[in-house]
């Protein structure tokens, strides 16, 4: 017995998000940027198990919510010039409020056009006839016709063929890694061993994606404090050590 997953399509990446709000009854002035992030997320990788190709703009935005997510972790706030206090979260906010907006005015746009098509044009149709034919003179548009033009318009079809056969494309590649994934990786290796280093952390897996999410799986950690981090030696380095009592989930 088989079943089919069917998934809500969106228009673009922020009426996804707005989804989200409404659905959970969320306050867009505060947003929970880790549990909208993790949704975020999981709406991605369910579309990438059904083999759908995920826009860029949508990658974009989960990249934007993790680099907010990241700021709200690190324990030194962002200033600005009157030295207050920057929510990261504020030009999401933003852009949500302004698409929310334009969304509104869309929809009242869009019943007023069905409403609009929905009434029968007035006019003479057989006066509109008779012009469309006087207006369009097949032999005389064939007289002017010689080899040449229509070579040249041959020409002109290859061009376009070719340039739409070698079009380039682009191919996203799927990395691995979720957040979840590597916490539960981290605490795992912190039970074969008392500490870590970061470069260690980095040495599992030595590619950019893998450290960005190591670190944010860090940062989430030590805020669980299911860690404690110390200064350790080198350049950009640190012990990492699992605090007593707390066992992977």
């Amino acid at each position: 017995m088989s079943f089919e997953i069917k998934l809500p399509l969106f228009e673009g990446p922020f009426d996804l998000l707005l989804f989200f709000i409404e659905r959970d009854e969320l306050d867009i002035y505060d947003i929970p940027i880790a549990k909208i992030t993790d949704d975020f997320l999981d709406y991605l990788h369910r579309l990438e198990e059904m083999n759908i190709e995920v826009a860029s703009e949508f990658i974009l935005v989960a990249a934007t919510l993790m680099k907010i997510k990241a700021k709200m972790l690190l324990p030194r706030p962002t200033l600005d010039e009157e030295g207050n206090e920057i929510d990261p979260r504020e030009e999401l906010v933003r852009h949500l409020l302004e698409y929310k907006k334009y969304k509104s005015v869309l929809q009242e746009l869009s019943s007023l056009e069905e409403e609009r098509l929905s009434k029968e044009k007035r006019g003479n149709i057989a006066k509109e006839i008779r012009s469309l034919a006087e207006g369009t003179n097949v032999e005389a548009e064939l007289q002017d016709l010689d080899l040449y033009k229509i070579l040249k318009v041959y020409e002109k079809v290859m061009k376009r063929f070719e340039y739409e056969k070698n079009k380039p494309t682009h191919q996203i590649v799927q990395y691995p890694y979720t957040i979840s994934g590597q916490k539960k990786f981290i605490l795992t290796k912190l039970q074969e061993e008392k500490r870590l280093s970061f470069e260690q952390v980095i040495g599992f897996e030595a590619n950019k994606i893998a450290v960005i999410f190591n670190f944010l799986s860090i940062l989430e950690l030590l805020q669980l404090k299911y860690i404690t981090i110390s200064v350790g030696i080198g350049f950009n380095n640190f012990w990492i050590e699992r605090l007593e009592g707390k066992l992977v989930e």
